[in-house]
């Protein structure tokens, strides 16, 4: 079992999956944290998507793709990339709701939106924003 786990987690687009995943477990239990410290809803969803862009960031970078430079000539931009990703997917988002609902259920709007953004932003992640000169992971 350890060594098929390992042979799969050496798989960037496996562990692309595996953190995102781990990112939305990780946002859910920050709205119920939030919101047990009597947080409102909307201020709980904020606090969570934003801490849950920067972990996902981090994730993204290190873990998935195997970037590890750290200068801010890189970090920043990488940051910047992705800030707009999301709100460029958050739109996107918004748009492909609007289009679909009412006939469509919003679970599933979302979820075909989520669906798409999921395969571009690997595919800018890997060929663009977290793009290093030796494309081998650190794995």
């Amino acid at each position: 079992m350890t060594a098929k786990l390992y042979a799969l987690l050496k798989r960037r687009s496996s562990r692309y999956l595996v953190v995102g995943g781990s990112v939305y477990i990780f946002e859910l239990l920050m709205i119920i944290t939030a919101q047990r410290f009597k947080a409102s809803p909307v201020v709980a969803v904020g606090l969570s998507f934003w801490l849950g862009t920067l972990l996902s960031f981090l994730l993204q970078k290190f873990v998935a793709f195997g970037d590890m430079r750290t200068h801010h000539k890189i970090l920043i931009p990488q940051l910047i990339a992705v800030c707009l990703l999301v709100l460029f997917n958050f739109g996107f988002t918004v748009v492909v709701t609007k289009l679909l609902s009412p006939p469509v259920p919003t679970v599933i709007a979302r979820t075909i939106a989520l669906a798409i953004t999921v395969i571009w932003n690997f595919y800018l992640y890997k060929t663009k924003i977290f793009k290093t000169a030796g494309s081998n992971p650190v794995y």
